[in-house]
């Protein structure tokens, strides 16, 4: 199903996640005061909208109630991040997404409703879309050009049963390298049958990964 992105904000973070969600098939709503950056990006959205996010009225104007995702990427501006946070909390946006660029901007975020707080240290513009366009995916990291590492929870079809009664390696051509127990990991037992709040460890070619994508 085709996910709805607003992303508000253009700095690199933001133009990179909007074009990665657009790649991907999302429909990309950007959003910032300045036109310049708007017209830059614009071949990456499905609609732009000039707004100044620290003004309340301008925020609620966009319609945020509409989107599966709100991904806030004003990291240094605390004023209109708060703002846009604020608001899509208010109108019930299922999922929030902020950039931060510090501990105490992290924190206030979390307190004001953001679901998800992005350092962009630690996720790229593509890391988040690979993540944020998935039902699957906790985590995902790019290893080299081809080869892929991703946190997930088993898929449906999985829940009760082993690695050996899947065989999940030639069905799906992935492998599952680990399982989560509390805060560590460990290497998964192929007899062990898997429940639904695991989390699992899985590598994989770039180009398998829509195998477990849903």
């Amino acid at each position: 199903m085709t996910k709805s992105i607003a992303v508000l904000g253009l700095g690199k973070y933001g133009i990179s996640l909007a074009q990665n969600m657009y790649e991907m098939g999302s429909d990309v709503l950007i959003v910032d005061i300045d036109e310049d950056k708007l017209k830059d990006a614009e071949e990456y959205s499905t609609s732009a909208v000039v707004a100044d996010l620290t003004n309340e009225d301008e925020v609620e104007a966009l319609g945020l109630k509409n989107m599966d995702i709100v991904a806030v990427a004003m990291g240094g501006n605390l004023a209109a991040s708060i703002m846009a946070v604020a608001v899509a909390k208010e109108q019930g946006v299922p999922l929030i997404v902020a950039k931060s660029s510090s501990d105490r901007m992290t924190s206030i975020l979390k307190k004001i409703g953001a679901d998800k707080v992005i350092i962009p240290e630690e996720y790229g513009g593509q890391q988040s879309a690979r993540i944020l366009s998935s039902d699957t995916f906790l985590d995902y990291f790019q290893v080299d050009k081809t080869l892929s590492m991703v946190e997930i929870n088993p898929l449906p079809q999985w829940v009760g049963k082993n690695l050996m009664e899947l065989n999940i390696r030639k069905h799906y051509k992935v492998n599952v390298v680990a399982v989560k127990d509390g805060e560590h990991w460990k290497i998964i037992d192929p007899t062990t049958p898997m429940k639904k709040d695991d989390e699992l460890l899985i590598v994989a070619e770039k180009d398998d990964l829509h195998r477990i994508n849903r």
